[in-house]
């Protein structure tokens, strides 16, 4: 009777490990170590230069005192204005007419890996 129960308690003993032992598996993909792709930049209108074709690129500055960064744009950049995609064309139309530059913020966003533009955003 003593071995029976010494038995049971065994086999409940290595359940209880490999439990454990699963449990723990799973939670390695949770410690993983994230990359950064894409990063977003704020930037006032005035330190924005509009692209002029799909194949060309953006100039831009993070801040006045900060050095001009230049990235390339593609037929995938997206130009978003008030929450709506545009084509270029009248992405660039509208930026044009707007008269407070330094009060509007244009958010780029930059693929890392390649060095391109994702999407460029604008509020008016």
């Amino acid at each position: 009777m003593m071995s029976q129960d010494l038995g049971k308690g065994i086999y409940l003993m290595n359940i209880k490990t490999l439990l454990v032992a699963i449990l723990l598996g799973l939670s390695l993909p949770v410690t993983a170590e994230f990359r950064t792709v894409s990063l977003a930049h704020e930037i006032s209108l005035n330190n924005f230069r509009v692209p002029v074709s799909h194949n060309s690129g953006v100039v831009f500055k993070a801040c006045d005192e900060c050095e001009t960064t230049t990235s390339r744009v593609t037929v995938q950049t997206q130009y978003i204005i008030d929450g709506q995609a545009v084509p270029l064309k009248e992405f660039r139309k509208t930026i044009f007419k707007v008269r407070d530059r330094a009060d509007k913020l244009v958010i780029v966003l930059q693929h890392l890996e390649t060095n391109t533009i994702v999407s460029v955003s604008v509020t008016t």
